[in-house]
C-alpha cells in the first residue's frame, strides 16, 4: 500500500512539471523580459518662461542605442548652453523599456515674444520635424515674500532664503543651525557723475568675508549670468567690455573691513547722450549651507539649501558738455604726441609727421584733427593707428609733407586738436609743437603741358572735326521722334480696323 502511494505522487508530480512544458513555456522564460523595437520621438520645449529660465529642445529614443545625431539648431533669441542626457530603464509585464533623452538648454537674451523657425533633427538616420512655434518670455519671478529674512543692518541690501527642505523633506532639521553670513551683491561705478563721452567703469561684484567661504558656494552660474549681463546693458552708451568673470576673488576692504570680492561681470561705459545711466536691482542665487550642531567626524556636516542675494539699482548722473558741443571732440585725459621723421627735411623730399593723443579716453572718439593749408607745403594722409589699453591707449594720425619753399615751418598753425579734459571742465586745444627747418632752395612749379604736346591728345584734337553744330539739334531729334510715333499710332490703328472687318 506504501509502494502505490508513492508512485501516485510521483506520477501526480511529473504532471506537473509537464503542464508547463505542453503550454510552450520553458522554466525561467516568465521573468525574462522581452525588448521593444527602437522609437524616436521629439520633446518641444515650453510655451512660456520667464526671462530667467530656460528653454529646451530635446529627443527620446526608446528601446534602442543611440548611434549618431546631428548638431541641435541655433534658436534666434536665445543662445545654446549646456546639454544633459538621462536615461531610464523598467520592466512593466516581462517587457523592458529604456528611455535615453538628450535636452539642450537655451537661456533667452530678454523679454518678449520670440519666434521659433522651424528645425529638423536626426536621430539614428531618422528625420525628426519641428514645427515653428512662438514662445513667450516673461519677466524674472520675483522671490517668495513670505521668506524673505531682515538685514542685517539697514544699509545692507535684501536677502532671500529658499530651502531645499521643502522639496525633499527635511533631515532632522533640529540637527542643524542657519549659521549668519556678511555676504552681498553690488553694483558699483568708479564714478559718481560723469560728463557726455566720459568714460565709466561699472561692475557686478559678490563680496564675502573670508571666514564665509564653508557657508556659500556658487549655483548653476552659467545659465544665471547672462541675463545678468542683459540687464547691464546700455541703450545711450558705448560700452566696451571688461575682463572675464573670474573665480579667483580679490581681496579688498570694505568699510574698514576685510573681504573677497569676486568680479562677476565689469564694463566700461561711454555716455552717448545727457541721459542717466540706470542699473536695474540684480538678484544672484548661492547655495547656502547649515551646519551640524555637534558635528560627526567622517561625515558631510553641511545641509545645503538656497539663498538670494538682490543689489540695489544704480544711477549714474550724465552732465552735458559745455557749449553743446557732444560729438566733434573727444572727452578724456589726454596729452599730445608727436614725432618727425626728419628735423631737418629738404626741398622737394617728402617726410612724416606723427600726431595724436594718449591716455585715458574712447579712442573711437578721437577724429583726425583739423587740416589748415599752407602755400608752399603739400600734405597726404593722415593714416589713423590705435593702440588701446584698459580704459584709453594711444591714437595716431600719420601724414606725409612735401616742402616747396626753404625755411622754418611751424606746425602749430597747420593741425589743431580740440579735446575736453573732465577734470578741469574745460577743452584744450593740441598743437604740434615741432619746428622743422627745410633745406634746399625753392622749386618753381612746373609749367602745365600744352594739349598739343600730349603724345595722346595731340593727335586726336589735330585731326577733330571743327564744324559747328546747331544749338537746336536735341528739339529736332525730338520732333522726329513725335512724328515716329505718330506713324506707328496709325499704323497699328489701320491694323485693327482691318482685323474688325474680316470678323
Amino acid at each position: 500500500m506504501q509502494r502505490f502511494l508513492g508512485q501516485l505522487l510521483l506520477l501526480l508530480g511529473l504532471l506537473g512539471l509537464l503542464g508547463p512544458l505542453r503550454a510552450g513555456a520553458q522554466p525561467g522564460e516568465a521573468t525574462k523580459p522581452v525588448a521593444l523595437p527602437a522609437e524616436v520621438r521629439l520633446l518641444p520645449g515650453p510655451a512660456a518662461l520667464p526671462v530667467t529660465g530656460t528653454y529646451t529642445v530635446a529627443f527620446r529614443l526608446r528601446g534602442g542605442q543611440l548611434d549618431k545625431y546631428s548638431d541641435f539648431p541655433e534658436l534666434e533669441g536665445f543662445k545654446k548652453t549646456k546639454k544633459t542626457k538621462t536615461i531610464t530603464t523598467s520592466i512593466v509585464q516581462g517587457r523592458r523599456f529604456t528611455d535615453l533623452t538628450i535636452t539642450q538648454n537655451y537661456v533667452p537674451y530678454g523679454e518678449g515674444d520670440i519666434v521659433i523657425k522651424p528645425f529638423q533633427l536626426t536621430v539614428n538616420g531618422v528625420l525628426l520635424r519641428a514645427s515653428g512655434t512662438t514662445v513667450h518670455v516673461g519677466p524674472a519671478l520675483p522671490p517668495n515674500p513670505g521668506s524673505m529674512t531682515k538685514p542685517a543692518s539697514p544699509t545692507a541690501p535684501l536677502q532671500a532664503v529658499a530651502d531645499l527642505d521643502k522639496m525633499f523633506g527635511k533631515p532632522r532639521p533640529a540637527l542643524y543651525q542657519d549659521v549668519p553670513d556678511h555676504a552681498f551683491l553690488a553694483v558699483l561705478a568708479d564714478r559718481p557723475r560723469v560728463y557726455q563721452g566720459q568714460g565709466v567703469r561699472v561692475g557686478l561684484y559678490f563680496y564675502l568675508k573670508p571666514e564665509d567661504q564653508a557657508l556659500l558656494s556658487f549655483h548653476d552660474f552659467d545659465d544665471q549670468l547672462p541675463p545678468l549681463l542683459h540687464e547691464l546693458h546700455q541703450a545711450t552708451a558705448w560700452q566696451e567690455p571688461g575682463p572675464e568673470p573670474s573665480v579667483t576673488p580679490d581681496t579688498v576692504r570694505h568699510r574698514g573691513e576685510k573681504y573677497l570680492r569676486f568680479r562677476l561681470a565689469e564694463n566700461l561705459y561711454y555716455p552717448l547722450t545727457p541721459q542717466p545711466l540706470r542699473f536695474p536691482p540684480l538678484a544672484l542665487t548661492m547655495v547656502k549651507f547649515k551646519l551640524l550642531k555637534k558635528p560627526e567626524p567622517g561625515q558631510d556636516n553641511r545641509l545645503a539649501g538656497y539663498k538670494t542675494y538682490l543689489s540695489p539699482g544704480l544711477t549714474v548722473p550724465v552732465l552735458p558738455l559745455p557749449g553743446g558741443r557732444a560729438g566733434t571732440v573727444a572727452v578724456g585725459d589726454f596729452r599730445q604726441v608727436e614725432a618727425l621723421s626728419t628735423s631737418h627735411p629738404r626741398v622737394g623730399e617728402s617726410f612724416t609727421l606723427a600726431f595724436g593723443v594718449q591716455g585715458q579716453g574712447n579712442l573711437a572718439a578721437v577724429l583726425a584733427p583739423t587740416l589748415a593749408t599752407r602755400p608752399g607745403l603739400d600734405v597726404y594722409g593722415p593714416e589713423a593707428r590705435e593702440e588701446p589699453a584698459p580704459g584709453g591707449g594711444r591714437k595716431l594720425f600719420r601724414y606725409r609733407l612735401v616742402a616747396r619753399r626753404p625755411g622754418p615751418l611751424y606746425l602749430d598753425s597747420l593741425l589743431r586738436l580740440v579735446v575736453f579734459d573732465p577734470a578741469t571742465g574745460r577743452y584744450d586745444t593740441l598743437r604740434p609743437s615741432l619746428h622743422p627747418v627745410v633745406r634746399g632752395t625753392s622749386l618753381a612749379p612746373d609749367p602745365l603741358p600744352k594739349p598739343g604736346e600730349d603724345p595722346f591728345y595731340g593727335p586726336a584734337l589735330a585731326g577733330a572735326d571743327a564744324t559747328l553744330q546747331p544749338l537746336d539739334v536735341y528739339a529736332d531729334v525730338r520732333r522726329y521722334a513725335d512724328w515716329m510715333l505718330l506713324a506707328l499710332a496709325g499704323v497699328a490703328a489701320f491694323g485693327w480696323w482691318r482685323a474688325g472687318r474680316r470678323a
